[in-house]
């Protein structure tokens, strides 16, 4: 099972990617220390309402568009897990496969599937 923190940091990270922009450029327009902002992007501190509001502002994406993404993040992972507990996925800025404890192979085909419903 996938922490939020990590899938809200990966996803923060890779909205910030996709404009080219600098931790620098983001933590300045957000008044967030950098070293914090680079903490939350890499899911090692859960940040609070306000914080995500202030970083989703700096990016000039609405907060519902983040929470979008995670939603859809995380459903994907949580299929993917139940699929057989074979593979789980972890973030989506860099796509992490971890083979699971447990479960019979789940071929590539299966993952598209499951990915896509």
């Amino acid at each position: 099972m996938p922490v939020l923190r990590q899938v809200v940091g990966d996803t923060l990270r890779a909205l910030r990617m996709r404009q080219r922009r600098t931790l620098r450029e983001v933590s300045a327009t957000a008044r967030v220390s950098l070293g914090y902002l680079s903490e939350v992007e890499r899911g090692q501190k859960e940040p609070s309402s306000e914080l995500l509001a202030a970083i989703c502002s700096a990016l000039d994406v609405e907060l519902s568009e983040l929470f979008a993404e995670v939603s859809q993040t995380l459903r994907r992972e949580e299929k993917l897990a139940l699929a057989g507990g074979r593979v789980a996925l972890v973030g989506t800025a860099a796509a992490r496969l971890t083979p699971a404890p447990k479960g019979r192979p789940v071929d590539g085909a299966q993952l598209r599937a499951i990915a896509a419903a």
